[in-house]
């Protein structure tokens, strides 16, 4: 795989570069700042999946797979910087990583005709393609992860969560706020009373929220967290003796990097999940030979199975196979950013096509169309084993209460368009 790292500062250098044949991707990376810790594993699990299929395959349908990859440092700003240097490299889909970065870019790509993908973050009414017709969030959003945090409560509890006390610890920006009107709608129908304790960036101080829950004494505690604020709040829930199989984190704040701090008192917790945990999946054997052993790894190596590197490759699964999708659509090897975004759109995901690819039973199936660029808001809970310093699945996909997400989704949506003078559409 043509591999790069591209500065922001740099566009200009991007933009003397001749034009490839290659299908060309995309990676907003952070490899730096106070989120590389998460940011690597992602972009290394990208770009060792696109490495994989040049390696063991010749690419995709006869095509090389060419990997821009652009430092951003978690920044907004560099962000879009990133986008606006790669844009012109035909670009098939971009992944920023980052809420704050979808938000911006959402006009952005829709004005370019480039294909957006922000799988299980960003702006959860972009579900609603219709009024986002580049963008998808596949294959579940924050608002089905709210859902799927009640669903598991109800689980447990005999289907009653009356009275109820729930805390939500989040990351005071776009990100961290945006579960909190669907947990608010669910309070209403379910009777559990709703706490709400935002967290400033980067999150390292928590102090005195952690001694609000000690004081309010929650039943639960829910967390919108990323990076360090993760490790801080599970240590902190470990100093008042909160009980770890009460504290349920997104699928943001369900890595290994998020316990190994606390070591043995992290045993417990829980996260929310779209996709499979661990190492026992052919594809990440298959990169261990031809990526990792063969010195072609875009990292060091040693994060091969971990929660978000599996989550990086799950991307770069989705985003290859909706471009050999587009090539099965035209007839073509070639895959221009018009085709990816009707492909993308036409896209299926089976568990059949999964074992295929080595990826047995890693994530639950979906469809989507263009009234759901989503899929079905299917969301599982992992658990940590700190004895076994491994997490495990403790329930099956379970689909989000859609009588409450769809309609969340179908009001944010409309206001969009009515503010951007979008006519909602599948033509």
């Amino acid at each position: 795989m043509k591999y790069k790292l591209l500065m922001a500062t740099v566009a200009g250098v991007m933009a003397a570069m001749p034009a490839l044949a290659e299908l060309t991707f995309s990676s907003l990376s952070y490899r730096t700042g106070a989120y590389a810790s998460n940011g690597i594993p992602l972009a290394d699990g990208y770009a060792d999946y696109m490495t994989l299929l040049n390696e063991r395959d010749g690419g995709i349908g006869g095509e090389l797979t060419r990997v821009i990859e652009c430092e951003t440092a978690y920044n907004t700003e560099k962000g879009v910087e990133c986008y606006e240097a790669t844009k012109g490299e035909g670009v098939l889909v971009y992944e920023p990583y980052s809420t704050g970065m979808t938000y911006q870019l959402i006009p952005k790509t829709a004005a370019d005709g480039i294909a957006l993908h922000t799988g299980g973050y960003g702006r959860t009414s972009a579900k609603n393609g219709e009024v986002f017709r580049n963008v998808f969030n596949y294959p579940a959003n924050y608002w089905d992860g709210a859902s799927g945090a009640v669903n598991h409560l109800l689980d447990i509890n005999g289907n009653d969560i009356k009275g109820k006390k729930i805390a939500l610890v989040y990351h005071n920006s776009a990100y961290g706020k945006e579960p909190i009107r669907t947990l608010e709608v669910l309070s209403e129908k379910h009777g559990y009373e709703l706490s709400l304790l935002p967290v400033d960036h980067p999150g390292q101080e928590q102090k005195s929220q952690w001694l609000q829950i000690r004081r309010e004494k929650p039943d639960y505690v829910l967390m919108w967290g990323w990076g360090v604020m993760n490790q801080v709040a599970i240590q902190e829930a470990v100093n008042i003796r909160f009980p770890m199989e009460n504290f349920i984190g997104i699928w943001w704040s369900g890595s290994e990097n998020d316990v190994l701090p606390a070591g043995p008192k992290a045993n417990g917790y829980k996260s929310l999940t779209f996709h499979g945990v661990g190492s026992n999946f052919g594809v990440l054997d298959d990169i261990k030979k031809y990526v990792v052993d063969a010195g072609k790894a875009a990292g060091a190596g040693d994060q091969v199975g971990t929660v978000l590197y599996n989550r990086g490759l799950y991307m770069a699964v989705l985003h290859s196979e909706a471009a050999r999708n587009a090539q099965a659509m035209t007839g073509k090897s070639a895959v221009s950013q018009g085709d990816m975004i009707k492909a993308m759109e036409a896209f299926e995901m089976t568990e059949g096509k999964m074992a295929a690819l080595g990826l047995a039973n890693f994530g639950p199936s979906f469809k989507v169309t263009c009234q759901n660029h989503g899929g079905d808001g299917l969301v599982g809970v992992a658990q940590w084993d700190a004895g076994a310093g491994q997490w495990s699945m403790v329930s099956d996909y379970k689909q989000s209460d859609q009588a409450v997400v769809a309609k969340l989704i179908a009001e944010d949506s409309a206001a969009y368009a009515a503010e951007n003078n979008i006519t909602p559409n599948c033509n």
